[in-house]
């Protein structure tokens, strides 16, 4: 987003105090230990945990086929935890991957390169950038492990462009039987199309083979516009751009919208991150005017509107992945795109007719289709919606009001994004779901990689 003193000047002419936020309070935390001592797991906004009986951290790919045939039950891997859903709470075994990070190898005439999957997104942009690759495009943040990503069908946004898993060409896998298999659209195709996106139900993928691009400098462009007028022009927008997303800004009638197009241009690098301090802007603009919503907007479009554009050219890896350290939890889901924007219309009028404590933005990106069975993205192009809201504050409105509208769209919602969905609803969603599940109970006949989130998603 833009940097602007959100409240600076705004609010003191308009005469308010602060009165305090008396539900902004530190949720309590599970305890450390259970009573067996083990000690606690948590996911990055603290919503999910659990206390596994065993931690492992294998080395190698031949130690993580030992574990998995012998390790306790359920055995669920991990990686930046930033999943909002229970994919990963586990009493049995957490595995982490981060002792199998970096480039294997790399093929120069073809762009691919080959990563073990515990490497951190934000890990592969310098070493593609310095065989003079690229990843084609990248999510809103970095700090996932590559496995985690394609695991659960992370994306990033432009209409020429497909979700992570889209771009892998090869998988190598460790199946709960402790067999190790390499496959791609040829050799087992039937385990590379359901596991690409495989909610870490399948087995734990080691290694990623990679279709990139060639090394690209991209201008990225970050503009304030009235919101109306952004999502009556999003047809238009995701044709004019390489790469487009929107952040509509509840109470304010306004959108932050940011565009990536390839340029020669001269370098002018991104400045100092000021996304944070405009969103604690945002929420002391809801502390301070929540009472009176028209205040709200006023104030807001005082400080924003009319201001100039922010610009940044560089290499795509440095500018199309943004830090988010401020905690939330999130439900996004995607949507055939010519409902996208009609559903967007009805979360932002429900939003502001009954959640006057929401802040957080609401964003709204497209995605290209794929062929994994168990993409969200699978056979249709997408347009994508994500609500968040604050870790401290309630989010019981996702399924009370927003997810409602979503379903009635046929969203199929993000797999490490909240939902309510169980087996029955996936099924109707998802042409490929038999075959998918039927792969995976071919892999885990036992359901050693089931914890009771993926019992009820699967149906076993």
């Amino acid at each position: 987003m833009l940097k602007a003193a959100l409240l600076a000047g705004a609010a003191g002419a308009s005469g308010l105090a602060t009165p305090g936020c008396s539900r902004d309070v530190e949720p309590p935390g599970p305890p450390v230990q259970d009573a067996n001592g083990h000690l606690v797991w948590r996911n990055w906004s603290g919503l999910q945990h659990s206390y596994p009986v065993e931690r492992a951290s294998p080395d190698s790919e031949a130690r993580v086929a030992e574990m998995l045939k012998a390790a306790p039950v359920p055995i669920r891997p991990v990686g930046a935890g930033h999943s909002f859903t229970a994919l990963v709470p586990t009493a049995g075994t957490l595995v982490t991957l981060d002792g199998l990070t970096g480039l294997v190898g790399h093929d120069a005439a073809t762009r691919q390169a080959t990563f073990r999957a515990g490497t951190r997104l934000g890990d592969i942009g310098p070493a593609l950038a310095a065989i003079g690759q690229e990843m084609p495009n990248l999510p809103d943040i970095n700090k996932q492990s590559l496995g985690g990503a394609l695991g659960t069908g992370t994306h990033g946004t432009g209409q020429g462009f497909k979700a992570l898993h889209g771009d892998v060409v090869a998988l190598r896998i460790a199946t709960p039987k402790g067999v190790i298999v390499e496959c791609d659209a040829t050799r087992d195709s039937h385990i590379f199309h359901a596991a690409r996106v495989g909610l870490g139900a399948f087995g734990i993928v080691t290694q990623v083979t990679l279709q990139n691009a060639a090394l690209t400098r991209v201008k990225k462009r970050v503009e304030i516009r009235k919101a109306d007028d952004v999502m009556t022009a999003w047809p238009t927008l995701v044709t004019q751009h390489r790469n487009v997303e929107f952040f509509i800004l509840p109470f304010t009638g306004l959108a932050a919208v940011i565009t990536v197009d390839e340029t020669t241009e001269p370098l002018h690098p991104r400045g100092p991150d000021v996304d944070t301090e405009v969103l604690m802007d945002l929420k002391r603009l809801r502390d301070w005017t929540g009472f009176f919503p028209p205040l709200r907007r006023w104030v807001a479009q005082l400080a924003l509107a009319g201001q100039h554009a922010e610009e940044a050219i560089d290499e795509g890896w440095k500018l199309l992945s943004n830090e988010r350290p401020v905690r939330f939890n999130e439900m996004e889901y995607h949507l055939p795109f010519d409902a996208q924007m009609p559903a967007l219309r009805e979360v932002v009028a429900v939003i502001e007719r009954h959640r006057s404590d929401v802040f957080f933005p609401i964003e709204a990106r497209v995605i290209a289709p794929d062929d994994a069975w168990l993409s969200p993205f699978h056979g249709r192009a997408s347009g994508s919606i994500a609500v968040h809201a604050y870790y401290r504050d309630e989010h019981a409105f996702f399924f009370e009001l927003i997810e409602p509208i979503f379903r009635r769209y046929e969203g199929r919602p993000h797999w490490g994004k909240l939902n309510s969905l169980k087996s029955g609803d996936f099924a109707p969603l998802y042409p490929r779901w038999a075959d998918a599940c039927a792969v995976r109970a071919s892999l885990d006949p036992e359901g050693r990689m089931l914890n009771p989130y993926l019992r009820e998603v699967f149906g076993a």
